[in-house]
């Protein structure tokens, strides 16, 4: 039985279909919950949770959030009971995160971190939903030399006016709309300052590094690198991740923004020789331009995250070896379909 005395837990998962989505989506059905995702697939793809569409405690709604989803009114939601039981927790993940993309869903990322909250507020007023906030490390702004580590009490620094501030502002303004339901309302309000992620499903071409790195060096292909030699990141593994959320979720009321992503800087070049070196490939790392919508992030101060008794346990070695099996057993279908 669940806390509230139902035998399993309605969960509804935004951008479910996403590359972090869907594996919150997989997790929470193995943990026996009944999964509500819902998604457009503006930058997602139905492959990442095809496996999935045939549990009986999952079921798919192809909905953009930024329009009303009254969820009684979805017969496909029969069996969830939603009059009765409501959705205890409420996972919101959904925006678009396409780098090369990114000018293509300009107005679609300023409408997520707006409208497509308010939506996914007002249903957690309506059910008293706990209601979690997939937030990022750039509400901290861009690395800084005179401090490594951002801790979740500093005051972000973001230019508002610049060409990827309908995300950057935006992820400002998702977390002070969700900190104000909190106040008006009093619902239990989680928010994940999330880090550079990586793992299978990731999208192709997109300008995400660890995938394009992989699917290069597989061709035996130049490696690039989006910047200098110095360029450093954090880089978790998706499992990591998707524990730390689930334990935020669980977490008491009131906790404040948490980091999620390792504390650990590594260089992109050593990642991309990394990836050369375990494949055996003939591929040379090169560098070129800058892109505007790939930036430097800080590390995270984790601290916070530890008190849940959450760390990143995923070597950078074992999480790009699943990524490379992931897309070597797949990439005929990944390059073909996009």
């Amino acid at each position: 039985m669940s806390d509230q005395g139902f035998e399993r837990k309605n969960v509804l998962v935004t951008g479910g279909a996403g590359f972090i989505g869907s594996y919150l989506c997989e997790r929470l059905l193995r943990d026996d919950a009944r999964v509500i995702c819902l998604d457009n697939f503006a930058t997602s793809h139905v492959r990442n949770i095809e496996g999935l569409l045939s549990h009986p405690n999952f079921q798919f709604l192809r909905l953009d959030v930024n329009q009303p989803f009254p969820l009684e009114s979805f017969q496909e939601l029969a069996a969830f009971k939603i009059p009765f039981q409501g959705i205890q927790e409420i996972y919101h993940l959904a925006c678009p995160t396409s780098i090369k993309q990114f000018e293509q869903f300009k107005i679609q990322t300023l409408l997520a971190n707006s409208i497509g909250n308010y939506h996914v507020l007002e249903t957690a007023v309506k059910y008293r939903s706990k209601v979690f906030l997939s937030s990022s490390s750039s509400i901290y702004g861009s690395r800084r030399q005179d401090r490594k580590f951002f801790q979740e009490d500093e005051e972000g620094i973001v230019e508002h006016l610049t060409p990827r501030a309908c995300y950057d502002e935006g992820r400002r303004f998702s977390e002070t709309m969700f900190e104000t339901y909190r106040q008006v309302h009093g619902i239990d309000v989680k928010i994940a300052r999330i880090f550079r992620t990586y793992g299978p499903r990731m999208q192709l071409f997109q300008g995400h590094l660890i995938p394009d790195f992989i699917l290069n060096a597989l061709d035996g292909k130049d490696v690039v690198i989006y910047g200098n030699e110095s360029f450093k990141s954090s880089l978790c593994y998706i499992d990591d991740i998707v524990d730390g959320m689930m334990r935020l979720m669980q977490a008491p009321a009131n906790i404040g923004p948490v980091n999620l992503g390792s504390d650990i800087d590594v260089r992109l070049l050593d990642v991309a020789q990394m990836i050369i070196d375990i494949i055996g490939s003939s591929s040379k790392v090169v560098f070129d331009d800058s892109m505007p919508y790939l930036k430097e992030s800080g590390l995270p101060d984790i601290g916070k995250a530890k008190e849940l008794g959450w760390l990143p346990l995923t070597r950078l070695e074992d999480g790009l070896q699943k990524t490379i099996d992931y897309i070597r057993a797949n990439k005929m279908l990944l390059t073909t379909l996009g």
